[in-house]
């Protein structure tokens, strides 16, 4: 994200106020980091002399208002030098005793304020610079009780956005004691009354906004995305189109009396035309399980019939046919015949299937990813998106995403309230009160609000018996266009997933989750599959420290056991860094065995160590998982890659010596000249690597091997390496290894006495290192190799011996 496209965040610790603003920028995407409890230092607010927050928002404002005065001083100086604007709650939370009537002083602002009033309505000041998705309706009659806070200023340099309804009385209280009745009457007097107010920055050169309550309520939802984008001048904001599909699944599926009838299709009917008024296009998508057409009573056959016959008035997706899970079918030919039955009953009845839209019964096989699914869509049906509420998991729903699987885009779908069995309004689970919150202003209104792409899910039954699908989308789009300026759009699927992933491109890569990890995704994963063969440690290089050594050594190990070897990469996997991983977790998963009871399995993959993407992808799927490292001095690693290259024949290697590779200049020197040079160099910066898996994963599961000790005293450091992983049986290396004076290496001692070494590849004897490239290195490497000292000291790993050597030096 580029500069001061960032929020700061002072929350109190596990505050549900600090939790719902930081729901709320994960809604939208918007970079954020947090500052909680007592807060004695402030973070780092500018880089290169640049800012690198865009708006500071604190949970409470007393927490600005309580800060050490150097560090507000602080704050302030920033947000005056880098136009840094500020957003403050002030939520009720007086002791008991205190005064509820007492109007205070904010600190040195030309400003008063007062807690625990109760509001009977609320309106939005039509001339408030600060709004953009929120528009000005009618007056808002607030739920009783409400405890709000006040804002009453003094100086010009404060707006109201919003503020109390005029001609209705607007506080009250629920004891009147010595004085309250002067005190209302100064309330009722007092025209400036603003439960939400703008600081204009004219008293002291710093934009404010002040809010009287939490995100609770759904009109600050709004404005608060309004204060982002005000007062960080556009860069913190969405655009107000918001592109939204309604999926109606398990058409033609259900038990009698509870499916559609003719009433019930022709309401349908024209609820679409309604919608397509203000929304040109848009269209119901319909989802079909064409072995249950005319299941239903005779009235709902009839019902069925006249679906088909005004078939051309919808877009249709297949739904499986007989709304089988596709994880049930490990055979994918066994699942494409199936799905061939569904595609024949559509070309029957001349379904539009253009959209190349398809819906996964109980979302089974599109996420965790079943490959026959998406293999049968692609030859079946030419499948291009799909959706599902699975990915990264169901709960909680701000949090899912999209991602792009063997070319089909998979869209994150959402909930509206409605499922199958919600088909009565009486009958809604805790009452119709609960559909109507969710309506006005909750959980459905948010995802328009944070949404710019929603794919909802909704059922057959939903528009039979009492219509709630119907009821509920009218009701929305209603309340929708009243009280914000959001603009409604619809496009076909495949455009809208187009869209999606061009709004979201990072999120086109998929991340794989450990499918073990919750019940959930259990219960829509192939028996056939089981997490026991996932490794339980990973050697993730770097590449020419003794990696393959170390492989070695471990498959000695009786209770060991390694991945498969790959016809391509040998003993590597190299899943997590490359184009492999998007082959999927089954691949993955197909080069590990099955564990016997006390059998540990790993991996190794050099390439692992210093490619940004690994960390996350690795703990994602193997959280709580040991990585090892294995650290030479870096001048060394540096040079022996050098020399691997020459071996192989790179010609880049073989035309410059290696004091020529590593002091070329970016720019005057050809680009792989410059690329054997990176490949050399950039993985010696072993701390920066290593803040970069320190983000992801604790210290406590990174284990470093020192890889001089690998290389002379191996016995020594595999019972190092064996402690670390928390080994319940050592093995005795020292009975099983032997120096070879000729290789110039230890070797595997066979029970006939001979020895099996590494292939000729492996310990290579090279020319030393000439004194210039010494040089060089040593002080390339200095700043390196001390924050090194410093990082592994921090985390409590023991010091690599040759890294206490320059240390001294």
């Amino acid at each position: 994200m580029p500069a001061r496209q960032k929020v700061l965040l002072f929350l109190h610790p596990k505050s549900t106020v600090g939790k719902g603003i930081q729901i709320a920028l994960e809604f939208v995407r918007f970079k954020f980091q947090v500052q909680t409890g007592d807060i004695r230092n402030l973070p780092v607010l500018t880089d290169d002399n640049k800012g690198r927050y865009a708006v500071i928002v604190f949970e409470d404002l007393f927490m600005y208002l309580g800060l050490q005065s150097a560090n507000r001083n602080a704050l302030d100086k920033y947000c005056r030098e880098y136009n840094v604007g500020m957003i403050f709650l002030l939520h009720y939370h007086k002791k008991p005793e205190e005064d509820p009537l007492l109007i205070s002083q904010v600190g040195n602002f030309p400003l008063r304020y007062m807690t625990d009033v109760r509001l009977k309505d609320y309106e939005i000041n039509e001339t408030s610079p600060l709004l953009r998705i929120t528009r000005p309706g009618a007056v808002v009659p607030l739920p009783t009780p409400n405890d709000w806070t006040v804002f009453f200023p003094y100086h010009h340099t404060y707006t109201a956005v919003t503020r109390k309804h005029r001609n209705t009385r607007s506080l009250a209280f629920d004891s009147m004691g010595h004085g309250a009745a002067d005190m209302e009457q100064t309330i009722e007097n007092q025209e400036k009354l603003y439960p939400v107010i703008l600081d204009r920055g004219i008293y002291d050169g710093i934009q404010r906004v002040f809010f009287g309550s939490t995100l609770k309520f759904f009109l600050n939802k709004i404005m608060f995305l309004d204060a982002l984008s005000y007062l960080s001048y556009g860069r913190l904001s969405i655009p107000l189109e918001r592109y939204f599909q309604i999926d109606i699944d398990d058409v033609f599926v259900g038990i009698p009396d509870t499916r559609l009838l003719i009433s019930d299709v022709n309401a349908l009917l024209n609820f679409q035309s309604q919608l397509r008024k203000n929304i040109p296009g848009f269209s119901f998508q319909l989802g079909f399980s064409g072995k249950f057409i005319y299941s239903g009573t005779d009235a709902e056959s009839e019902a069925d019939r006249m679906l088909l016959k005004m078939s051309d008035e919808f877009l249709w997706f297949p739904h499986m046919w007989s709304h089988m899970q596709a994880h049930w079918f490990l055979n994918a030919t066994k699942l494409c015949d199936y799905m061939e039955l569904n595609r024949q009953f559509a070309i029957r009845h001349n379904f539009n299937t253009s959209s190349h839209y398809a819906v996964a019964p109980h979302h089974a096989g599109v996420y965790p990813v079943h490959e026959q699914l998406y293999y049968c869509w692609k030859k079946i049906w030419n499948i291009s998106s799909t959706s599902t509420e699975e990915y990264l998991s169901l709960r909680p729903d701000h949090k899912r995403r999209g991602f792009i699987h063997k070319n089909i885009m998979v869209l994150p779908r959402q909930t509206c309230g409605l499922f199958t069995h919600t088909m009565v309004l009486d009958m809604y689970p805790g009452g119709q009160e609960i559909l109507l919150e969710i309506i006005d202003g909750g959980s459905l209104f948010q995802s328009f609000l944070y949404n710019q792409i929603n794919v909802f899910m909704t059922h057959q039954s939903n528009y039979g018996n009492d219509r709630l699908g119907l009821f509920t989308f009218d009701r929305e789009i209603k309340f929708i266009y009243k009280w914000t300026n959001l603009r409604l759009k619809y496009e076909p699927p495949m455009a809208l997933a187009r869209r999606y992933f061009n709004i979201y491109p990072e999120e086109r890569e998929p991340l794989w989750k450990n499918p073990c990890a919750q019940r959930r995704h259990l219960e829509i994963w192939s028996e056939e599959k089981n997490c026991n063969s996932l490794p339980s440690f990973v050697v993730v290089g770097p590449q020419k420290t003794g990696t393959t050594a170390l492989y070695w050594f471990l498959t000695m190990h009786p209770h060991v056991k390694s991945n498969h070897p790959s016809p391509t990469t040998f003993e590597e996997v190299q899943f997590f860094s490359g184009s492999n991983y998007f082959k999927g977790l089954d691949w993955y998963m197909s080069f590990f065995p099955t564990p016997e009871n006390n059998t540990v399995i790993f991996e190794k993959s050099a390439t692992y160590f210093d490619q940004q993407v690994v960390p996350k992808r690795l703990t994602m799927l193997l959280p709580s998982k040991h990585v090892v490292v294995v650290l030479i001095d870096p001048a060394k690693r540096a040079y022996s890659w050098y020399q691997h290259m020459r071996s192989h024949n790179d010609a880049s290697a073989s035309k410059y010596s290696f004091y020529e590779t590593i002091t070329a200049q970016p720019g005057k020197a050809p680009p792989a000249l410059i690329s054997l040079q990176r490949r050399c160099l950039d993985p010696g910066f072993y701390a920066r690597h290593l803040e970069n898996w320190l983000e992801y994963i604790q210290s406590q599961y990174i284990v470093i091997v020192d890889g001089d000790l690998l290389k002379s005293d191996p016995s020594s450091a595999m019972f190092n390496l064996q402690t670390d992983l928390g080994f319940t049986e050592i093995y005795q290396y020292d009975k099983i290894l032997k120096f070879d004076k000729r290789k110039g290496f230890f070797c595997q001692l066979l029970p006939t006495g001979k020895t099996k070494c590494l292939g000729r590849g492996k310990g290579r004897q090279y020319p030393d290192m000439d004194q210039l490239s010494v040089k060089y290195l040593d002080t390339y490497y200095k700043e390196s190799n001390t924050k090194l000292t410093e990082l592994l000291r921090g985390i409590n790993k023991p010091i690599p011996g040759w890294l206490s050597e320059k240390s001294v030096t």
